[in-house]
């Protein structure tokens, strides 16, 4: 390579790390349009000063940029936990006391620790709790309760409250009073969103959206009877907080933390899953310990504890958002905004804004992954139908919680399901494969290779036991061999099965091995169960039973016409 060709390479590195960076700056402010508002509002349902919500922000993206791994995740003030511990806290001391805020910030302090023990513990298996069905409901449920908060901003009518069927109701029943005015920003705004979003994707309408009507506002003097616009704020900067909690008031944070800690994880793991890199790749454990420094910041700020937010995140991703700076950019744009921009963001027009978080909704309702589940399984489906249900319908951590649960059920009711798999040898191969009726195989006389293709547990040992019986009863059986590769584990429960089953086979006269079980903890297992000593019949030794392949099981115990 010359040194005209260097030049070049490294001239195009440059142009694409500044595009890189001006489109994570663009997302970032985007970002902050959208936060700013957001967090205000999220912090005054909690009875906090709203610039209280600027600062959670501003811990949330410094701490998770700091030790997170995910790329995109925003992390900030979220109204899914906020009416948990804001309810909670409520009932230790009253709301907007300094005892308040005091707790407020020993809250933040034990989340964002417990948060960080369980990254540092890698507790990020918490993950697998949420299969495909049960992430894509997850999400649609979120995004109905942003399509119920945002309408009455879109229609110019007073926020509601109550859960997504309550605002529904106080909806319809004020539609009558709907903003014309209103209603045309929203819809213009969601217009352009969305049009850009097909014929300009690059383009971060979202952020023009809302400059456009902000300007608009404040050009044409626009009644804010009119046109709801955000309004006057004011700015309380964060102030250290004494700890002084009594044993009593700490022990009863201690259960609140506790379960803030597992609705965080869920729904953080959740964001990770649904907006992780795009081979697929995730590190939930670092994001754990960035969300947990954004807590620990938070107590420092005197805020509340933080979250992993799914509509803000999509944000990012919806406006070309790569890095972490996004979300530092809207931090500096908050503390900005903060300092110096009060008067110019309480013109804001509500309509543009809930517009934005509307088209997110949008984005986050996966409509191709809810088809190709109801194509491929409806039973899984159902799950996910139910599990959207769950999260609109009832409070969001009894919704996850028992979203969790269905999705445990399923997947224990999957593996209770597993049965014994009839192989065959490939013609003229070794190989030996389960049973294809497209591609008939060979079988051998009185012996029967079967597979069982799921971890053998408590689950499914007793169906295990029962159909391997039967095999050795349906017909005069002179040889079972297990094919066992897909076997990665078996539990106590399972190997007294699997022992009482040879034991079984044997009293029929019919020899028992085991072939490929390549699992080294299957075969801790069987060494430690007995199981290897149930194998061993008078004429030979056990260890002779459990073999590297079913064709060599087949050559030693059958004889030479048993292999190839």
């Amino acid at each position: 390579m010359n040194g005209t060709e260097k030049s070049r390479l490294l001239f195009r590195g440059l142009m694409g790390a500044g595009a890189s960076w001006r489109a994570d700056l663009l997302a970032g402010l985007t970002l902050a349009a959208i936060a700013a508002p957001e967090q205000m509002a999220t912090a005054r349902l909690g009875g906090y000063a709203p610039s209280i919500g600027f600062f959670a922000f501003m811990a949330g993206a410094l701490g998770f940029a700091a030790f997170g791994a995910n790329r995109l995740m925003s992390v900030g003030a979220d109204s899914t936990i906020m009416p948990i511990f804001a309810a909670s806290l409520a009932l230790i001391a009253p709301v907007g006391g300094a005892d308040y805020a005091m707790l407020s910030a020993l809250l933040a302090f034990l989340v964002g620790a417990t948060m960080c023990g369980a990254g540092l513990f890698r507790a990020g298996w918490v993950a697998n709790l949420l299969s495909i069905p049960v992430l894509t409901g997850f999400l649609a449920g979120i995004a109905v309760h942003i399509v119920m908060s945002q309408l009455p901003a879109l229609l110019g009518l007073p926020p509601g409250s109550g859960d997504a069927l309550q605002r529904a109701g106080e909806i319809a029943a004020r539609i009558g009073e709907a903003k014309p005015l209103a209603m045309s920003v929203g819809l213009a705004s969601l217009a352009l969103i969305v049009a850009a979003e097909v014929f300009a994707p690059r383009l971060p309408a979202a952020l023009l959206a809302v400059g456009a009507a902000t300007f608009g506002a404040l050009w044409f003097d626009v009644d804010p009877a009119a046109l709801p616009v955000i309004g006057a704020f004011p700015v309380e900067w964060p102030k250290s907080v004494a700890l002084d909690a009594s044993v009593e008031q700490v022990f009863r944070l201690v259960g609140l933390a506790v379960l803030l800690t597992l609705v965080i994880m869920v729904q953080s793991a959740a964001v990770s899953r649904a907006y992780g890199s795009p081979d697929g790749e995730t590190d939930i454990n670092r994001d754990f310990v960035g969300i947990g420094a954004g807590g620990l910041l938070a107590g420092l700020f005197g805020a509340f504890p933080v979250n992993a937010s799914p509509p803000r995140t999509a944000m990012v991703e919806a406006s070309g958002g790569r890095s972490q700076l996004s979300g530092l950019s809207a931090a500096l744009a908050l503390a900005l905004l903060a300092a110096f921009g009060e008067k110019f963001l309480s013109h804001t027009p509500e309509a543009s804004l809930a517009a934005i978080l509307l088209f997110i909704a949008g984005r986050i309702v996966r409509l191709a992954d809810m088809r190709d589940i109801f194509r491929r399984s409806r039973p899984e489906f159902l799950l996910m139908a139910i599990t959207a249900a769950a999260v609109v319908l009832l409070p969001v951590q009894t919704g996850v919680a028992l979203a969790i649960i269905l999705s445990l059920i399923h997947g224990v009711w999957s593996t209770t399901q597993t049965d014994l798999q009839t192989f065959e040898r490939l013609p003229g191969e070794t190989v030996w494969w389960p049973r294809n009726p497209s591609c008939p195989g060979e079988t051998l006389p009185g012996v029967a290779v079967v597979g069982f293709q799921a971890p053998l547990s408590h689950l499914n040992a007793d169906r295990f036991r029962m159909q391997l019986q039967e095999l050795a009863q349906r017909q005069p059986m002179r040889l079972i061999v297990l094919e066992a590769s897909a076997i990665v584990s078996i539990d106590y429960t399972a190997a007294r099965a699997l022992a009482a089953a040879i034991k079984h086979c044997h009293g029929l006269g019919c020899d028992f091995a085991i072939a490929r079980l390549e699992s080294v903890r299957a075969q801790a297992a069987l060494r430690a169960s007995g199981v290897v000593e149930a194998l061993a019949r008078p004429d030979a030794s056990g260890e002779t039973r459990i073999f590297h392949s079913v064709d060599e099981a087949l050559r030693q115990l059958v004889g030479p016409q048993g292999g190839r």
